[in-house]
C-alpha cells in the first residue's frame, strides 16, 4: 500500500502542500458545476411553477441531505476505509445530475419534480463525498496546519464557486434561459473527475496508521468528547439560522431587486467573500484558535436584515455577509473538528457533526421560506434568538477542554 505521510514529507508522489492544492484544484472544478446551478435555483424552480415555500423547503432539505446522510457515508468510510472510492462516487454524482437540470424545461409538467430530484441527487452526492474527502485532506495536512490547509483548499474551492456563477449569468444573458447554462455545466464536471482519476493515482491510499485508528476507532465510537457534541449542537444552530440562497435568489428575482441575469452575479460575489473568510479566519485558528470562530453566529443573525430588503446596496451586503458565514462554516469549522476528536473517528465524527448541521438545515430551510412571504422581522428575530443558543453553546465548548485529550485543549482555547 503506498504511504501518506505527514508533516513536509511526501503524499504518495505529492508533498503535502500539493496534494492539498490538488484535493483544491477538484474541488474548484466541481464548484463550478454546483454552485454555478445554485447561483440560478431558485429562478429556475419558480419558472418551473414552485413557490417560495416549496423553494425553500427543496432547498432546505437539498443541504439537510448533504449535511445528514454524512452520519451514514462517514461511518461507512470509517468501518470500510474506503476513502478514495466514496470520495469518487460522491463527485460523480455532482457531475452528472447538475447538467441533467438542462432537461427539466423541456420535459413538460414533470419537469418541477425531476428538478427537485437532480437538486437532491446532487446533494446527496455531496453527502457521499465529504466525510472522506475532509478526512484525507485532513490527513495529509497534518504538521501543516489544519487551519491553513482547510482555508487554501477552500479558497481554491471558491475560485470555482465565483467562475460557475459568472459562466451561469453570461449564458443566461446571452440565451434568455437557464437550461443551456446548465448543459455547459458538464464540461468542468468532466474535469473534476479526471483530476480527482489523477491525484488518486498519484496520492495512493492512506498511510497504514490511519486505517489502524480508523478501525480502533469504531469499536470506540461513543468516545467522542463532549466538546464535540456541544460544538455540533452550535454549529447545528448557527446552520438552522442561515437562510439558503435559493430563498435569497427568489426574494431577488421576486421583487426585481436586480435583474434575473444578475443574480449568479451576485451570487459569485457572494462566494469571492467565502474565499476571502475562509483563508482569514484559517489562518487566525492556526494562531488563535477556537476564539476565531465567535463571528459566525453574529454574521448569521445579520443575514435576514440585510438580505430581504428591496434596496440594493443593503440585499448586496447581506449576500457578502451570508457568503462569510458559509465560508467559516465550510472550511474552518471543520478543522476544529479534526482537532477535537481522534485521527481514526475523524470521517464518523464529520458524518455526526454534519448530520446535526443537517437537522438545523431543514428547518432552518422551512422557516425561511414560510415566515418570508409573512414577516421578514419576525424570521429576523426568530434567528437571532437561535444564534445567540449558538454563541451559549459555543462557550461551553471552549469551557469543557478537561474532558478533551491534550493536545485538543490547546486547539480550542
Amino acid at each position: 500500500m503506498s504511504g501518506t505521510a505527514v508533516g513536509s514529507r511526501p503524499v504518495g508522489g505529492l508533498s503535502p502542500w500539493r496534494a492539498i492544492v490538488g484535493f483544491g484544484l477538484v474541488s474548484l472544478a466541481a464548484d463550478m458545476v454546483y454552485e454555478g446551478a445554485r447561483s440560478i435555483t431558485g429562478p429556475l424552480l419558480g419558472q418551473l411553477g414552485a413557490s417560495a415555500f416549496l423553494v425553500g423547503v427543496v432547498t432546505g432539505i437539498g443541504e439537510a441531505a448533504a449535511l445528514v446522510l454524512r452520519l451514514v457515508f462517514g461511518r461507512a468510510a470509517d468501518r470500510s476505509h474506503r476513502y478514495w472510492p466514496m470520495t469518487i462516487v460522491g463527485y460523480a454524482l455532482t457531475a452528472v445530475s447538475v447538467p441533467l437540470l438542462a432537461i427539466t424545461p423541456l420535459v413538460g409538467g414533470s419537469g418541477l419534480v425531476v428538478a427537485c430530484a437532480l437538486i437532491l441527487v446532487e446533494r446527496t452526492g455531496k453527502a457521499v463525498r465529504s466525510p472522506a474527502k475532509s478526512t484525507l485532506l485532513a490527513h495529509v495536512a497534518t504538521g501543516v496546519g489544519l487551519g491553513k490547509a482547510f482555508g487554501v483548499h477552500k479558497a481554491l474551492d471558491q475560485t470555482g464557486s465565483f467562475t460557475g456563477p459568472l459562466i451561469v449569468a453570461g449564458l443566461v444573458a446571452l440565451t434568455g434561459a437557464i437550461w443551456p447554462a446548465m448543459a455547459v455545466l458538464a464540461l468542468p464536471g468532466a474535469a473534476a473527475i479526471a483530476i480527482l482519476a489523477w491525484m488518486r493515482l498519484r496520492v495512493g491510499e492512506p498511510a497504514d496508521h490511519l486505517t489502524v485508528h480508523a478501525a480502533a476507532g469504531t469499536a470506540r465510537s461513543a468516545t467522542l468528547p463532549r466538546a464535540f457534541w456541544l460544538f455540533a449542537a452550535s454549529s447545528g444552530a448557527a446552520t438552522a439560522g442561515l437562510v439558503t440562497f435559493g430563498v435569497i435568489s427568489f426574494h431577488l428575482a421576486r421583487e426585481r431587486v436586480v435583474p434575473l441575469p444578475a443574480i449568479p452575479v451576485v451570487y459569485a460575489a457572494g462566494m469571492a467573500i467565502e474565499a476571502i473568510a475562509a483563508l482569514a479566519t484559517g489562518f487566525g485558528y492556526d494562531r488563535f484558535h477556537g476564539r476565531v470562530l465567535y463571528v459566525l453566529p453574529v454574521f448569521v443573525a445579520a443575514v435576514p436584515w440585510l438580505a430581504f430588503t428591496d434596496r440594493v446596496v443593503l440585499a448586496l451586503l447581506g449576500v457578502l455577509v451570508w457568503g462569510a458565514a458559509n465560508g467559516i462554516q465550510d472550511s474552518t469549522v471543520k478543522a476544529l473538528v479534526a482537532d477535537l476528536v481522534p485521527s481514526g473517528l475523524r470521517a464518523t465524527a464529520y458524518g455526526v457533526f454534519a448530520a446535526i448541521q443537517g437537522a438545523g438545515a431543514i428547518a432552518g430551510g422551512a422557516l425561511a421560506g414560510a415566515l418570508y412571504a409573512r414577516s421578514v422581522p419576525l424570521l429576523g428575530w426568530i434567528i437571532a434568538v437561535v444564534e445567540a443558543l449558538a454563541v451559549g453553546l459555543y462557550i461551553a465548548t471552549l469551557h469543557t477542554s478537561t474532558e478533551t485529550p491534550g493536545r485538543e485543549r490547546e486547539f480550542i482555547r
